[in-house]
Order: structure tokens, then C-alpha cells, then sequence
């Protein structure tokens, strides 16, 4: 969503996409789990008065929307991209098959994976460290709007504490919320590295891919 409170900004979409373009131009094979939360986030149940299970499927739904923008705003420029999803949309989207997906990246192309895991109670970390460990990811990289892995928000607290490297232990025994325990778990025992980088920063992402990153490092233990 950008700069703006709610929905889809073209100029965020088009930088997002640029930066994956990037990344891509290296060969790199790439597998995109997407968020809802410019849209609806399956928390807000409670103050809208939804029960959580709708709620989570509304909000599975709005990553749908997020993955058709993003794939849209990649064949704006070039680059090839299918949307797949956890959820029986296959009039809109073709359904998530594993070997599909596996297939399509080995031919270069970029799969957006949205619809989270298809189940509700379960965020799109969770689905982004289920789709890793299924198509053998080498690494995990998390974008989010921050530098890194800090001890507080760093927005609010000034004086918060980075962290470059952590072990998988570490982030789960700290309660840092960089990621849900279920994704980090999951990561864990595969032995997926997490990277955590903001997304906003000009060639971080291609910094992330080639071990560049300024952002923090989750491995190990």
C-alpha cells in the first residue's frame, strides 16, 4: 500500500516489482508468498466483530488481489510470473500443485504464491516457510519495512537493539516477532535460512540474494 492507509499504491507496486526484476535478471529462480494486509488482516476479526475462520478467509482472499497486481506489474515489465493458490479460485487462479511449481521455476519463472496455506489460523509466514521447505528453497527472504531483526519496533523505540545474526533458538526464546514460531519452527527443522531486509531500501533485496544484506541473518541452532 505505500505511502497510503489502505489498498494498492501503483508507484509501491512498480517499485516492488523492480526490485524483484532485478533479482531475477541474475537467473535466480524466485517463489513470491504474498501478504493481505494493505487489504484485511484475519486480526481484525474482533473489532469487526467476524468470527476468525471468515476473517482469515477474507484476508487469504485480499492476498489473491495482491498476487494478480504484483503479477500484472511484472509483466509490465518484462518479466513472467503464474499466480497459484492454496484456495479453489481456479476460475481466477490455477491451484497450487507442487510439481507445477517446481517445474515453472526450473523454467525461469517466477510463481506468486497466494491464499496463504489455505487454511485459517495460519499467517503467510507460515505459508511462506511451507512453500520453502516444498520447493527446496536455499534461503528465506522476509521484507518488511525495517532494516532487520530488532529487540523493539525501532519506529517507536529509537534505542531498539539490531540484530545481524541470530539463531532459529534465539528468535523463538527472545519472542521476537520478525516471524510467527510455527514459520520459524518450520524453517528450523528443514534448515532454511531466514533473511530479514526492508523491502524500501534502495538494491536490498539484490543485496539480500548475493549475501550482501545490512539486514539480520537467522540460522543455526
Amino acid at each position: 500500500m505505500g505511502e497510503q492507509k489502505f489498498g494498492i499504491e501503483h508507484r509501491a507496486c512498480q517499485q516492488i516489482a523492480q526490485s524483484i526484476k532485478e533479482v531475477y535478471s541474475l537467473g535466480v529462480q524466485i517463489g513470491i508468498v504474498v501478504g493481505g494486509g494493505n487489504i484485511f488482516r484475519g486480526n481484525q476479526a474482533e473489532a469487526f466483530g467476524f468470527a476468525r475462520t471468515p476473517a482469515d478467509h477474507i484476508g487469504m482472499l485480499a492476498t489473491t488481489i495482491n498476487g494478480l497486481v504484483l503479477q500484472q506489474t511484472l509483466a509490465s515489465l518484462g518479466v513472467e510470473s503464474r499466480v497459484m493458490s492454496a484456495l479453489n479460485t481456479d476460475s481466477i487462479v490455477e491451484p497450487y500443485h507442487w510439481g507445477h511449481a517446481l517445474h515453472s521455476l526450473q523454467k525461469g519463472t517466477i510463481v506468486i504464491f497466494v491464499g496463504g496455506t489455505g487454511n485459517p489460523y495460519f499467517t503467510t509466514d507460515s505459508a511462506a516457510a511451507l512453500r520453502a521447505s516444498e520447493v527446496q528453497a536455499e534461503i528465506l527472504l522476509k521484507a518488511t519495512k525495517v532494516d532487520g531483526i530488532f529487540s523493539d519496533d525501532p519506529k517507536i523505540n529509537p534505542k531498539a537493539e539490531k540484530f545481524d545474526r541470530l539463531t532459529y533458538s534465539e528468535v523463538l526464546a527472545k519472542k521476537l516477532n520478525v516471524m510467527d514460531a510455527t514459520a520459524i519452527a518450520l524453517c528450523r527443522e528443514n534448515q532454511i535460512p531466514i533473511c530479514v531486509f526492508n523491502l524500501f531500501e534502495q538494491g536490498a533485496m539484490l543485496k539480500a540474494v548475493c549475501g550482501q544484506q545490512k539486514g539480520s541473518l537467522v540460522m543455526g541452532g
